[in-house]
């Protein structure tokens, strides 16, 4: 059966990210971030494309984000994936040597409510998860970090959120997602699904032919509850 169209619809939130193949690190110096927070803000200005909240860690990296035309979000993750791979294989002369990252790309559609506070929240805690920070406002590669750098430095590359945050957003961030939590996002990411309430998550998916992402397949996968370091 030919795969269903990439969800990507104009005024619709979205959770993209990609990952490095084989979960190689590909962010190994400071420069390699800043090459790429440079490579995301041309991105910016050729697409059509809003970004909310972004986290790049080693080996991979997420973006929430808003395409203000049909099919701009794939345009935008094209472009940043394949301008990304050029410059990395001259930087580091590993042309020729296999994909960069594991696939095209990844993404789900976020409801434009509480879902996309929870979001931004499980993207901007992403370091801090990790055990790489001791805060996660600390990790110097995210939108966290930048919000909070007034005014915003340079590259600019965030756009203002379409819901207000929460009050002491930073101390949010810092605080655990609950399990539920913790297991909605990742099961939307690893299956493409949408996040929101159910009434929603099934107008959406009829509406983007994401029905399937929906359906049980195979044994489910156990998360563990998150764990501070």
């Amino acid at each position: 059966m030919p795969r269903p169209p990439r969800a990507d619809e104009a005024g619709g939130l979205y959770h993209a990210l990609n990952r490095a193949n084989m979960r190689a690190e590909i962010f190994k110096k400071p420069e390699d971030y800043e090459a790429f927070e440079r490579i995301l803000a041309e991105g910016l200005e050729l697409c059509e494309i809003e970004l909310y909240s972004y986290q790049l860690m080693p080996n991979h990296y997420h973006l929430v984000l808003r395409p203000l035309v049909d099919g701009e979000m794939s345009r935008f993750m094209g472009w940043v994936g394949g301008t990304h791979t050029m410059r990395y294989h001259a930087h580091y002369g590993t042309s020729g040597m296999g994909h960069l990252y594991q696939q095209r790309y990844k993404s789900f559609p976020i409801q434009d409510d509480e879902h996309f506070l929870v979001v931004c929240r499980y993207v901007e805690r992403n370091a801090r998860r990790a055990g790489m920070v001791r805060k996660a406002e600390n990790w110097r590669w995210g939108s966290l970090w930048r919000w909070l750098q007034k005014p915003e430095p340079e590259p600019k590359l965030l756009s203002p959120w379409p819901l207000s945050r929460l009050p002491r957003w930073a101390d949010r961030v810092n605080e655990p997602l609950t399990e539920k939590e913790l297991e909605a996002v990742r099961r939307c990411a690893h299956r493409g699904a949408p996040m929101g309430d159910e009434g929603w998550v099934e107008s959406i998916a009829r509406r983007l032919n994401l029905e399937s992402t929906l359906r049980p397949r195979g044994r489910p996968r156990v998360h563990k509850p998150e764990k501070e370091a």
